[in-house]
């Protein structure tokens, strides 16, 4: 016969198994376990070794990713107990897709060079992102931090502007890594040839002139100013930053700091108007319909090409990095000039450039070594050196400033691959207009609304292109399409922190949880009870 004793485990099993089943249900409510927020501590731990996996976008520029492996090498050599696995992307939207992918599974990289619009998104996973306030900030291993195993940037050697890029929902989530702009990189003997000077800065109404103009033929179908049956004077690569930068430049709306959209508006619709009237004509085309403009400035078939600074190599008849044959190019000189403008009195272009985040982990003592090589790309000797590789600029005052790179600039034009002249004018039209630099507002749904307002253009040059008519109806429907595409109406300000606000619970969800609550309390009189009868 079993006695008292031998029964209460048994029940005690029981009782423990439904209180396992009714704080699953609760979590349940609730949702998964979140990862808990990094604390910084209070000394990086040299006794263990930390491996960390480092994500950067290149495509076929080999100097690069040498900078890249010479940084990690050195870096390595500094703290012999961390280990940094380098994996390179093609582009910057490979690289997005992968981090919310892995999002889920928990296997995001512990650094990665992204865009704030881009770490908006990610926020929506609580505590993925490192908020590195608090790391920057640091006596010991923040900015400039007395523990470092190197000579770190201060927070005040960044400059101001590209480092409040990376500023958005109350923290600072990423350090700048690079910076560019956009350029209109001009085939000056066309315009000459057409009878124009250029102007000390460009306006819209200046290149669409030229544009229409050069598009005279000859009796024979080819066009006068370069003898050739291909010809499209204006091609721009980035129609979103067009987009973008066109409303500025109006002062119309694009989108609120809270994350309000604006996209849709009379100036909008009027650009559009105007886009598509010399898209008829063939003065006007986009790099995704038509392809890369350095090819057709390069080939003597482009006259005004809008593009990256960090694109300046591919650029010019004597550019290192050209893509067409050698018998397809044609001999001009090229201009470097700042985008057009619609008031040249207060130009306006956007700043833009790869950003390097860090992402969270278990382990406080890994993020730590994460955020000691996040700064080492900072230093003056890696901020030097990629920047002499493209048309980037510093992101510190430290590297602007340095002997290194102040030598670099001056030698413009001694060759034609470090010092290509084209690529170092590019540089300088940033670091000379920096203060008209601008950074659109940095939200959840931000990097939706940039693709939209490039879609908007693509889709207007698509559509005369195929003999649509452009008119009122259209371009009501091409509003609803987009927004339709990009699910802009489910953006909304309560998402720019990255986290929604549910509003109150439903009165089914607070009935269940005072109902777990009775629960619980007559679980724990049950085992009172069964305690004091075991002990008798």
């Amino acid at each position: 016969m079993m006695t008292k004793k031998h029964k209460f485990p048994g029940k005690k099993l029981l009782v423990l198994a439904l209180a396992a089943v009714l704080a699953a249900g609760l979590s349940g409510c609730h949702g998964a376990k979140e990862q808990s927020a990094f604390s910084i501590p209070e000394e990086f731990d040299t006794s263990k070794n930390y491996e960390i996996t480092f994500w950067a976008k290149n495509d076929t520029n080999k100097t690069q990713t040498e900078i890249y492996k010479k940084a990690i090498s050195d870096f390595e050599a500094l703290y012999p107990n961390i280990t940094v696995d380098l994996r390179l992307y093609t582009d910057y939207g490979k690289i997005y897709n992968d981090v919310i992918t892995n999002i889920a599974t928990e296997t995001t990289p512990n650094v990665c060079i992204t865009y704030p619009d881009h770490i908006a998104t990610y926020l929506t996973g609580n505590d993925t992102v490192v908020p590195l306030d608090d790391l920057m900030a640091d006596e010991s291993y923040g900015l400039g931090g007395s523990k470092l195993e190197f000579d770190s940037v201060k927070s005040n050697e960044i400059i101001p502007q590209f480092l409040e890029e990376c500023s958005f929902a109350g923290h600072y989530y990423a350090l700048p890594f690079m910076r560019s702009t956009e350029v209109c990189y001009v085939n000056k003997t066309y315009v000459e040839k057409l009878g124009y000077t250029l102007p000390e800065t460009l306006t819209w109404d200046f290149v669409w002139e030229v544009s229409e103009k050069a598009m005279d033929q000859n009796a024979d179908g080819t066009y006068k100013i370069n003898g050739q049956n291909v010809l499209i004077p204006f091609i721009d690569k980035s129609t979103d930053n067009m987009m973008i930068e066109m409303l500025k430049q109006k002062n119309a709306g694009y989108s609120t700091d809270s994350g309000e959209i604006q996209l849709f508006n009379d100036t909008t619709t009027d650009l559009l108007y105007t886009i598509a009237d010399h898209v008829k004509t063939g003065a006007f085309s986009t790099f995704k319909i038509s392809s890369y403009p350095a090819n057709f400035l390069n080939a003597g078939q482009c006259i005004f090409a809008i593009d990256s600074t960090a694109g300046a190599t591919w650029m010019g008849t004597h550019a290192p990095l050209v893509d067409i044959s050698s018998d397809a190019l044609v001999d001009f000189e090229t201009e470097v000039m700042t985008i057009p403008q619609f008031d040249p009195e207060n130009p306006q272009m956007i700043s833009q450039g790869p950003s390097v985040c860090v992402f969270n982990k278990k382990d406080s003592q890994e993020v730590l070594a994460s955020w000691l090589f996040t700064q080492y790309l900072l230093t003056n000797e890696v901020q030097t050196a990629y920047s002499e590789t493209e048309g980037y600029v510093p992101v510190t005052s430290k590297a602007q400033e340095s002997d290194q790179y102040q030598d670099y600039l001056s030698r413009e034009g001694e060759d034609n691959s470090t010092y290509y002249d084209v690529k170092i004018k590019a540089s300088k039209t940033l670091l000379e207009n920096v203060d008209h630099t601008f950074v659109t507002p940095v939200f959840n749904g931000s990097a939706s609304l940039r693709d939209a307002a490039g879609q908007l253009i693509e889709n207007v040059t698509k559509s005369v292109r195929r003999k649509q008519e452009i008119d009122a109806d259209y371009i009501d429907q091409l509003y609803s399409d987009v927004t339709s595409l990009y699910h802009l109406d489910q953006i909304s300000a309560s998402e720019t922190s990255g986290k929604a606000d549910l509003g109150p619970l439903p009165v089914e969800s607070k009935i269940l949880l005072v109902s777990l609550g009775a629960v619980w309390f007559f679980i724990l009189l049950y085992l009172l009870r069964e305690k004091r009868k075991s002990r008798k």
